[in-house]
């Protein structure tokens, strides 16, 4: 028994589409524009976050220690650090000061938020120099201050006043709060407490065990500490791409019903021009079910070639976009974009389908006596 769209039905679709290449290369430029409208930009968002994700990746397995809306010192004192090393056990602790410091070279000056703490190697990489741990002298700036500067690795800057050697020129920020312009000693800048406490975990699940249960030992009577982790972030992004997705798919969806709806107009307008043919084809013998195969297959045939062409464009354009974004083109083909693709294109057939088929029941219902003598 032969399908719906049987080889024969779809050899007669595609001599049928040929004769007006014009209408049926319009209506397949709708279908290439819908599966374009959702598959490319889904790949987009796809790359938006993941380079978003990326970023705050590099700092995933670290949990940030701040004083709590309770805390009446406004620091993290040393015996909550004290508190914290003795739950973070093999984690490595991080305690900060921060200060708005003058920093000065022999010809420029800049003033910029200078860091100080013990164990900068914990949290930093250097693209000059080596960042010692324990850190007890010397300081470590950020290429971009030292460029604005004009000093180079070794070289003397003026930090609040006081001489420092550079030992190293930290590399790019890799991660979200990475950013730092000056690191110096933590015995440098003066203060009782901390401002903030970073604890560098083992991984990112270990980070977030540690963010629920340094809370629960500090916080036993007041809220004296808070933490953070980007997890958290990465969490909030996830959502908010997620949303952004599913309402950039609807955007497209609207493009596909679009295009579908060209479709039944090109598929009425063909069925009418060929009322005659169709006629002689019902007058010889030829079934209604056959008639409605003939005209639903080319809708169909519409609908694949269009999400063919359409699958094709937003690969490329998801190869180049991961390529600017994340310089990893090859993330077009990551299982979440496969589904873009494979959407794009399913929704592409079924709509070019579905609008044959009023059409071709048009066709295959029509009378053949009065076809033929009108």
């Amino acid at each position: 028994m032969r399908g719906p769209l049987d080889a024969p039905a779809l050899r007669m679709a595609w001599l049928n589409l040929q004769r007006n290449r014009l209408r049926t290369g319009l209506a397949t430029l709708g279908i290439v524009i819908g599966v374009v409208a959702i598959a490319a930009i889904g790949i987009t968002g796809t790359a938006l976050q993941y380079g978003a994700t990326q970023e705050l990746g590099g700092l995933s397995n670290t949990v940030t220690v701040f004083p709590g809306e309770e805390n009446e010192a406004g620091v993290v004192t040393d015996a909550q650090v004290d508190s914290i090393e003795r739950v973070a056990t093999g984690a490595v602790v991080v305690p900060r000061r921060t200060e708005t410091l003058t920093v000065a070279s022999r010809s420029e000056r800049r003033q910029v938020n200078v860091q100080a703490m013990s164990r900068p190697a914990a949290l930093y990489d250097a693209a000059e120099g080596t960042i010692p741990s324990p850190m007890r002298s010397g300081a470590l700036l950020n290429a971009e201050l030292a460029a604005e500067l004009g000093v180079e690795l070794g070289q003397t800057v003026s930090i609040g006043g006081r001489s420092y050697r550079i030992i190293a020129i930290l590399d790019e920020p890799g991660g979200f709060g990475q950013g730092v312009s000056v690191v110096v000693p933590l015995d440098d800048v003066d203060g009782d407490g901390y401002d903030q406490v970073t604890v560098v975990a083992a991984d990112g699940e270990d980070a977030q065990r540690l963010a629920a249960e340094i809370p629960a030992e500090l916080n036993q009577r007041e809220e004296v500490v808070g933490t953070f982790t980007p997890a958290d972030i990465q969490e909030t992004v996830s959502g908010f791409f997620a949303t952004l997705n599913a309402a950039l798919l609807g955007v497209g969806s609207i493009s596909l019903v679009v295009a579908g709806v060209s479709i039944l107009n090109v598929m009425l307008m063909s069925v009418v021009e060929r009322r005659a043919e169709i006629g002689v084809f019902r007058a010889v013998g030829i079934r209604r079910r056959e008639v409605m195969r003939m005209i639903v297959a080319e809708a169909a045939l519409l609908g694949v070639v269009g999400g063919a062409v359409g699958v094709v464009l937003s690969v490329l354009i998801g190869y180049t976009v991961n390529g600017q974004l994340n310089g990893q083109p090859e993330l077009v083909f990551q299982p979440r974009n496969l589904e873009f693709l494979a959407l794009g294109f399913g929704f592409a057939v079924i709509a070019s389908t579905v609008s044959g088929l009023y059409p071709a029941w048009k066709a295959s219902t029509a009378n053949p006596v009065e076809v033929l003598r009108g």
